[in-house]
């Protein structure tokens, strides 16, 4: 049997064997956030083979950044739990305790400090994996003073209600804009068309089903293990599987429009909007099935409130605007395209 520990048990107690000792009476912040399959809680054996050790994010005041790393790093014993303590990281080899200053790292994950408050271009320009990351892992001592890292995190626990209807609005709309091709391209003839679009919509539904439970989706790789882990989502996996392993355009029709019921019926339960038929119906005089997932985003966007979000074009955040993990890693660029699409600033 594996003797593999997750990497946030490995962590915490490297923090309180290790690096607390190291910090004795300097006011600080530790935690395991950020990047790391272990940070969702994703990692298995097969992730210790890289970028994995044991790991603890730092945080103490700016001006002792320098002092604080540099009496850690003496410190530390050569391994930990079997592991070494000095490791590669992301292509560099580093001491896997990292020091510093919290008002920089939120910088530089998100492109802003949400202790300062978080604006609406703030939560449409963060990627919904950097929110996960922030949010999720585990936070070891939080006594850098106020507001500290707790407050980071509890501000971006989770979206305000309008920007969370805007958010699924528009989730809803990349439904409705490819719904009805599964079927187009299989009456042709191109089944390949149609499994690639029937995969897509499953993508879709999948980050529906999690943005609809207060889940920030994560990036591909863990996409299917969020969704499983999902309270009741038995039923949702099991049709979007059976819409992706479809060899016919009318049984791939069947696995999404029993996913698309299940959605329907979620977004009913949470009560967001004006509650909906849950049925799928014809498109036109078509013979294919939709949801009709138009009609779940003109109820989302007619109950948000706030006349900016909902005079915004229903294109979404950035995640919703693009695919590209150049542009989702780099806030920066995130921002920019963001606010260029939905015309906000800062």
């Amino acid at each position: 049997m594996s003797n593999f520990v997750p990497g946030i048990e490995l962590s915490r107690a490297f923090y309180g064997e290790v690096v607390a000792p190291l910090v004795s009476g300097v006011p600080h912040s530790a935690a395991l956030i950020g990047p790391g399959s272990e940070v969702l809680e994703f990692d298995t054996a097969r992730s210790a083979d890289h970028d994995w050790g044991p790991r603890v994010l730092l945080f103490v005041a700016a001006e002792r950044v320098a002092e604080v790393e540099a009496k850690v790093v003496a410190g530390l014993p050569d391994r930990f739990g079997g592991f070494p303590t000095v490791f590669a990281y992301h292509e560099r080899v580093r001491p896997g305790v990292t020091v510093m200053d919290l008002g920089q790292w939120l910088v530089d994950r998100l492109g802003f400090d949400p202790r300062r408050g978080v604006t609406l271009l703030d939560w449409l320009s963060a990627p919904w994996q950097r929110l996960a990351e922030v949010t999720g892992g585990e936070v070891f001592s939080d006594g850098l003073g106020e507001p500290g890292l707790e407050a980071a995190r509890a501000a971006l626990r989770w979206y305000p209600h309008d920007v969370w209807r805007y958010v699924l609005a528009c989730q809803w709309q990349r439904i409705c804009q490819e719904e009805p091709f599964v079927g187009r391209c299989g009456e042709v003839g191109d089944e390949l068309g149609s499994a690639v679009l029937g995969a897509r919509l499953a993508r879709e539904v999948m980050r529906l089903a999690l943005l609809l439970r207060r889940r920030y989706p994560p990036y591909a790789k863990w996409l299917g293990s969020a969704l499983a882990r999902l309270p009741g989502s038995t039923e949702l996996g099991e049709s979007l599987g059976a819409a992706v392993a479809a060899r016919s355009w009318r049984e791939r029709e069947t696995g999404l429009s029993a996913a698309y019921g299940r959605v329907a019926a979620l977004q009913n339960r949470v009560a967001l909007a004006e509650r909906l038929d849950e049925g799928v119906r014809g498109f036109f005089d078509r013979p294919f099935q939709v949801i009709g997932a138009g009609r779940f985003v003109e109820a989302l966007m007619a109950s948000v409130s706030d006349p900016v979000i909902r005079g915004l074009p229903v294109t979404g955040c950035v995640d919703q605007l693009s695919d590209s993990t150049d542009l989702l890693v780099a806030p920066a660029r995130a921002r920019a395209v963001t606010a260029a699409v939905l015309g906000l600033t800062a």
